[in-house]
């Protein structure tokens, strides 16, 4: 069983609807213990990064969805609950993520309409296995003002946590897809490889990520009709297989 946390935001129903399609069972809870029993977690969501870190504070569901988050299971993020992965964010004021992924959610800047809602093409580089069978220019469904900054160098399409571990000291919002760096898998041990999709809305920034058994998108693959229930129906074959 998948669980759903709900902390009060999002449309809570359609994500659970849209597994249903792609005949995987998931549960909507608050409850702590349904989280940490589940074989995977889904945290979605949208409206403000503050107000859902509070809310789950409220709801005693920090440490459960840190469990959730320690790389012994599967776990999916989505919108709201993609950005809430991250060391900071500067919506209402700077306040702290969960801080599972080096860096920070900034504002789209000025100059497109805000928020960023609607169809747009995403780019990947093949190294993600939610986009599996899904080809890179393929459009999704996005609806949100402000955007996570990877801290850290591109390696291979993908991202070095070992690089910024303990803060940002690097931030690259528009890295090449692929480099002639060396590949991820020879870096130092214990760092781990964060890969990167990438979708552009007046600055390049991550829409979408994976790192160990983390996964996360910054649009709604609920909303996102044929290739978003893809997206689902790739995240339910990593459950199955227990990668």
């Amino acid at each position: 069983m998948i669980a759903i946390i709900d902390y009060g935001r999002g449309n809570l129903g359609s994500v659970e609807k849209a597994f249903r399609r792609v005949g995987i069972p998931a549960a909507i809870t608050q409850d702590p213990r349904s989280v940490d029993e589940a074989e995977a977690v889904v945290l979605p969501g949208d409206g403000a990064f503050h107000d859902a870190m509070s809310n789950l504070d409220r709801l005693g569901l920090i440490p459960s969805l840190r469990r959730a988050l320690d790389g012994s299971r599967p776990f999916l993020g989505i919108c709201l609950g993609y950005q809430l992965l991250f060391s900071t964010s500067e919506e209402f004021g700077e306040g702290r993520g969960l801080d599972v992924v080096p860096g920070a959610v900034r504002r789209l800047p000025a100059g497109r309409k805000i928020p960023h809602m609607g169809w747009n093409r995403l780019e990947h580089a093949g190294e993600l296995r939610l986009f599996d069978g899904i080809p890179s220019g393929a459009h999704f469904y996005f609806v949100h003002s402000y955007y996570p900054v990877v801290a850290g160098a591109v390696v291979a399409g993908a991202v070095s946590t070992a690089l910024t571990e303990g803060g940002l000291r690097q931030e690259r919002v528009a890295p090449p897809a692929r480099s002639d760096a060396p590949d991820a898998r020879s870096m130092a041990p214990g760092a781990q490889a964060l890969r990167v999709a990438w979708c552009e809305y007046g600055v390049r920034f991550a829409a979408a990520i994976e790192v160990g058994r983390i996964h996360a998108t910054q649009f709604h693959p609920e909303k996102s009709q044929r290739w978003g229930l893809r997206v689902l129906e790739n995240f339910a074959a990593v459950v199955k297989s227990g990668r």
